[in-house]
């Protein structure tokens, strides 16, 4: 069972879908150590902005809340539209916006794995936002998932979009693993998966390891990616040049839109560059 603390009609125990597929998405990489668009600061972290559908989602909240809303004001973003926060994991270079953003806006489901501690779902709450404890995959919003809590050492959620061109998957740093999470998302939706983003942590993996952790994602289907925070240069470089024209190069203000027939199965990519 999910274990939802306090707010039992927030969210709903895994559901496969029959039917429900976003037709239109944005991504917006908010907070990022890789630079991309001109004018906004590159720093440790991670930080990513969903909006589909009339919902919009920040997925991780960076290091640096300050840095957080600025990019958002330069980008036009609005941070008293967001519903709803999903932490991936527990890393201050994740959470460390959390509290200017509850600030800027407290009219928010925040969702943290379960292995959190009760005081920072105190600190949530003192805001006057809700909390939902992640353990097993749930239902976010329609078409919206989460993997639910995966690793040990370092338990992590992944956010699923269940698009109209097939699964995005979206990770922090993959402290489990990139391909556990991006394989346990394909198992629970029982679709193909489009585009995974975010940290791989990959940093540290030898070229070999790197080369078949790529032959992986090619042999589960994944179309493309968009590899930034922990995942290194070594590690980018070597998706760029197996992936081609699916490597999308992600950093901070890097803009990701996925529609149906505007884009012809691809991404339509903004942000400079």
């Amino acid at each position: 069972m999910t274990l939802l603390l306090g707010f039992p009609s927030a969210a709903r125990p895994f559901d496969r879908p029959e039917d429900h597929a976003i037709a239109s998405l944005t991504i917006t990489i908010l907070y990022d150590n890789n630079p991309f668009a001109v004018g906004l600061t590159a720093e440790w972290g991670f930080s990513a902005l969903v909006e589909t559908e009339g919902r919009v989602i920040l997925f991780d909240t960076g290091g640096n809340g300050k840095t957080v809303l600025s990019h958002m004001e330069q980008l036009g973003k609005n941070p008293g539209a967001i519903t709803v926060v999903v932490i991936s994991h527990g890393h201050g270079d994740h959470t460390g916006g959390l509290g200017e953003i509850l600030e800027a806006n407290s009219r928010l489901k925040v969702f943290i794995p379960q292995s959190f501690s009760e005081n920072f779902s105190e600190a949530i709450r003192s805001h006057g936002a809700e909390v939902i404890r992640v353990g097993e995959p749930i239902n976010i919003l329609p078409g919206i998932y989460s993997t639910g809590e995966m690793g040990e050492t370092i338990p992590e959620q992944a956010l699923i979009l269940s698009t109209i061109q097939g699964l995005v998957v979206m990770t922090g740093c993959a402290h489990p693993g990139i391909v556990n999470m991006v394989a346990r998302a394909k198992a629970l939706l029982e679709r193909e998966v489009y585009l995974v983003l975010g940290g791989f942590h990959l940093m540290s993996k030898s070229h070999r390891d790197i080369e078949s952790i790529i032959e992986a994602f090619q042999r589960m289907g994944v179309q493309r990616v968009a590899p930034c925070h922990c995942t290194g240069d070594r590690a980018r470089s070597l998706f760029e040049k197996s992936y081609r024209d699916g490597f999308i190069r992600a950093g901070v203000g890097r803009v990701i839109r996925i529609r149906d027939k505007e884009s012809q199965g691809r991404p339509l990519l903004s942000g400079g560059g």
